[in-house]
């Protein structure tokens, strides 16, 4: 019973994965990640009445979880989707079912009285009568293990409550004419045509308005913008430059300024040896 359970809440948690539904969101998204992975797990592994009892059950889940979780977005890591919210949450969900059909086969093949069956129903006074039963070392470690799991659902409330500012940066790049980073041009001809491209990406959160300045050996040879960008949006253009002098070693420079600012925020450069025109050339 309690396996059907989780399975319908882990499936309630796809279509929940909104802005809108933070709070419900929230309750449930922290119980798909901390226990319902590592207690289907468990449930699978030891299907027997009797093979461990609920408190070794609650605490081989957690400890389960803190295995499985991580090595779950370590191989999405690895595939195309990446770690994000949806693909975590349906590899989640994808494995919760899967062992908690094997753990629900398992006990099909068990006689009733030999199933693992939680029951739900405990009163007060049938939680105090386990408790008394209990030998002075687990009492012990059923308190720590409470105190470990109140612990650690209030950093986690605490963390998502309060979720720390993302980092605000700007992306500035230069790519080879063909859009690649590699192909750039290293050895040039005076008076040559010279293409490479700038990208800029704005991770500010907010609108932000940049221009990128062009250097040769520390003299302006032109301006690029003035270029104005939405959050996380994208910027790429090719820029064409000549080098009018013959001179090995020149430091092209691109340098990027964000804003009314007259220091420039970020600058990317590249060496290039420039030979002279030959004869009939430009």
């Amino acid at each position: 019973m309690e396996l059907l359970i989780i399975v319908i809440l882990s499936l309630l948690l796809v279509p929940l994965v909104v802005p809108t539904l933070g709070g419900l969101r929230i309750a449930l998204g922290l119980a798909c990640v901390l226990f319902f992975p590592g207690y289907t797990l468990s449930a699978a592994l030891f299907p027997k009445r009797g093979d461990v009892d609920g408190i070794e059950r609650l605490a081989l889940g957690l400890g389960l979880d803190i295995a499985v979780v991580p090595l779950i977005g370590l191989v999405l890591n690895y595939t195309p989707w990446g770690i994000c919210s949806y693909s975590l949450l349906i590899s989640l969900s994808l494995f919760i079912i899967v062992m908690a059909t094997i753990a629900w086969y398992r006990r099909r093949r068990l006689p009733p009285e030999k199933r693992f069956d939680p029951q739900f129903g405990l009163n007060l006074s049938s939680l105090f009568h386990l408790w008394t039963l209990q030998s002075r070392w687990d009492k012990v470690l059923t308190v720590l293990l409470l105190a470990a799991i109140m612990g650690a659902a209030g950093t986690l409330a605490y963390v998502v409550a309060k979720p720390k500012a993302a980092e605000r940066f700007t992306e500035f790049y230069v790519l080879g004419s063909e859009g690649t980073a590699e192909g750039y041009p290293r050895k040039v001809l005076q008076g040559e045509n010279v293409g490479v491209v700038l990208g800029i990406v704005n991770r500010e959160h907010e609108t932000a308005e940049y221009e990128v300045e062009v250097t040769i050996d520390g003299e302006k040879l032109g301006t690029v913008g003035p270029i104005t960008l939405n959050r996380e949006e994208r910027w790429e253009q090719e820029v064409i430059f000549t080098l009018a002098r013959a001179k090995d070693k020149q430091k092209v420079e691109f340098l990027l300024y964000k804003g009314a600012s007259t220091e420039p925020h970020r600058g990317l450069h590249l060496w290039m040896d420039v030979g002279g025109a030959p004869e009939g050339g430009r």
